[in-house]
């Protein structure tokens, strides 16, 4: 997989991150379609952890609140729910650092499409996963869900 994100971007350029991102959000929505639906967003977050466990998907995430946050899940200027998820085990980061490739690629934005599909399938609302830090023991990011 590795290989062929880093062989594809150059080709594609810029729309290979929309094409992967796109295929994982249809891929989130089809592995979601069966899901237990709720508007809550830690039981949304804890349906997609099972999701990707019952498909063999080793990507372990976890909620993360910073020291000084007062809560683990915030709203944003814009009334928007935000919570910082860190993925400490996942196969995608593996795969890069393995084959010396870079990191926030059209890969993680595979597993990004992934995440937000299956999430909005589950809470019927838009998501978004940001990337806040992409390291090679854990990566940092921000998930967002529409109001």
């Amino acid at each position: 997989m590795a290989a062929l994100s880093a062989g594809m971007e150059p080709v594609l350029g810029r729309g290979a991150n929309s094409m992967t991102m796109s295929a994982g959000r249809n891929l989130g929505r089809k592995f979601s379609a069966e899901a237990r639906h709720t508007e809550d967003l830690l039981e949304a977050v804890d349906e997609v952890r099972k999701i990707l466990l019952a498909n063999s998907c080793l990507w372990g995430f976890e909620p993360f609140k910073p020291k000084g946050q007062a809560e683990l899940i915030t709203v944003n200027d814009r009334g928007q729910q935000q919570m910082l998820l860190v993925f400490r085990d996942c196969m995608i980061r593996q795969a890069l650092l393995r084959f010396g490739h870079p990191q926030k690629g059209s890969l993680c934005n595979m597993m990004y499409g992934f995440f937000a599909g299956a999430l909005e399938t589950i809470m019927g609302k838009k998501a978004t996963l940001e990337i806040r830090h992409a390291g090679e023991n854990a990566c940092l990011k921000v998930l967002t869900v529409e109001a």
